[in-house]
């Protein structure tokens, strides 16, 4: 059913969750995976001495070339098609459209994103880039909660 699955990592345990999910489809369709990471060019909204925004910017391109090495092993491991790709966001903002683009670029059939599942207050001043890639994607979203894999054998 889906032979090309992109699915978009930053590091985190809710972005692994996707990408192991995304994995299993993967592996179970034999679809080509695209893992995507986004180095984010966080603009500076104050004057601060000595601040310096390309020590940040460095840490990202080290944290997505250790993913990227993380995850191809993977990929081959076992035993399927794909890798790695990273592109760089001017700002939050912007992470949503580069990821879609990204996505009908590499003609994705679904894309695969984690969700921290914030709600209230804190989901309205922080956004969500899941919740605006379901809304603006023409092409199917699977959305893996951040708690996926830990609940109790009891629940």
């Amino acid at each position: 059913m889906y032979k090309r699955i992109f699915v978009a990592v930053d590091g985190s345990d809710t972005s692994r969750r996707a990408f192991d999910a995304a994995l299993e489809l993967a592996k179970a369709m034999d679809a080509t995976l695209q893992p995507y990471y986004v180095i984010e060019n966080t603009p500076m909204y104050f004057e601060a001495p000595g601040y310096d925004p390309s020590i940040l910017r460095n840490q990202m391109i080290a944290q997505g070339k250790e993913l990227a090495a993380e995850m191809n092993q993977v990929i081959r491991e076992r035993g399927l098609s794909g890798e790695m790709v990273s592109g760089e966001a001017a700002s939050f903002d912007d992470v949503p459209t580069l990821l879609l683009h990204a996505a009908r670029a590499f003609n994705a059939d679904l894309i695969v994103m984690g969700t921290h599942g914030r709600r209230g207050f804190q989901r309205l001043i922080l956004g969500s880039v899941a919740e605006r890639c379901v809304r603006q994607s023409t092409r199917p979203v699977l959305l893996i909660p951040t708690a996926a894999g830990t609940q109790s054998a009891e629940t």
